[in-house]
């Protein structure tokens, strides 16, 4: 799954994706490092920030991602001063929320354990 980020804004994504989140930094081909961004991933889900000159943040589409140690996240994300919106509806039996990142895309997060 790709989602898009502001140019310049690979700090930041860093930031938020690997030392909140969590998310491993994988290596971009040299072709394609260029064009700057990141490529992510958790488990067994990719995530590939692209860099966008139109950048405008998904506020509706979004990826989602099962996530261990759920709860434990939660307290990470929200010591971080991340916003989390529970959604008190369970998605297939299990907790899930939506947080936003630093240029507020939205990102559904949902219970693994």
């Amino acid at each position: 799954m790709q989602i898009a980020i502001p140019a310049g804004g690979e700090e930041r994504a860093r930031a938020f994706y690997t030392d909140v989140l969590g998310l491993l930094e994988i290596s971009k081909p040299p072709g394609l490092a260029r064009r700057g961004g990141l490529w992510l991933r958790g488990g067994a889900a990719n995530l590939h920030l692209g860099v966008d000159p139109d950048f405008h943040a998904a506020r509706k589409a979004h990826p989602a991602l099962r996530c261990g140690e759920y709860e434990a996240l939660l307290r990470r994300l929200e010591s971080s001063g991340v916003a989390v919106v529970r959604d008190e509806q369970l998605f297939q039996g299990r907790p899930h929320c939506y947080v936003t990142d630093p240029f507020g895309n939205r990102i559904e997060l949902i219970a693994e354990d």
